[in-house]
């Protein structure tokens, strides 16, 4: 439970040092979301991410939505379903990576933002296909070695 409120704290930390705008936004807490999907599988990571988005939005004064918690709740289980007691391969962080960028970050997450900045989902589509074609590789290529290092999976067997 420590480990787990620790990461959570983590994420809250990481989650506030964005860049970007209310269309299009990069950050690194989806590292910690990993993490936690990998260490305590599906339901702590739903649980977990859940929690973040609300508090994040309660720190950060924006407003909530709904649909992004639920984002947030299907990006965790996407990396649970793939990585929680498995051993970590490129092709599990690649197809987890680019599930999570088509359904949340183009789908989902430009539905959300549409609804609420009532804007056309299609005069967001573009920007936000650019984005995920420069920051899905990147993410791919922060989460693979971090998944793998030696402190990571020592942690890990530590944990179980």
């Amino acid at each position: 439970m420590v480990t787990l409120g620790f990461l959570m704290a983590v994420q809250l930390i990481l989650g506030r040092f964005t860049v970007g705008n209310q269309f299009i936004r990069f950050g690194f807490a989806f590292l910690v979301m990993a993490l936690v999907a990998k260490w305590f599988g599906p339901l702590w990571g739903i649980m977990t991410a859940a929690m973040i988005d609300l508090v994040g939005t309660l720190l950060s004064g924006g407003p909530f939505f709904i649909g992004f918690t639920l984002s947030a709740i299907l990006s965790s289980f996407i990396y649970a379903a793939l990585l929680y007691q498995r051993p970590v391969t490129w092709r599990r962080v690649i197809i987890a990576q680019v599930l999570i960028m088509l359904v949340v970050d183009l789908v989902l997450n430009t539905l959300w933002i549409a609804i609420m900045y009532h804007t056309a989902i299609w005069a967001l589509l573009p920007i936000r296909i650019l984005k995920q074609l420069i920051v899905t590789p990147i993410q791919i290529l922060l989460l693979y070695p971090l998944l793998k290092s030696q402190v990571i999976q020592g942690i890990q067997e530590r944990l179980s």
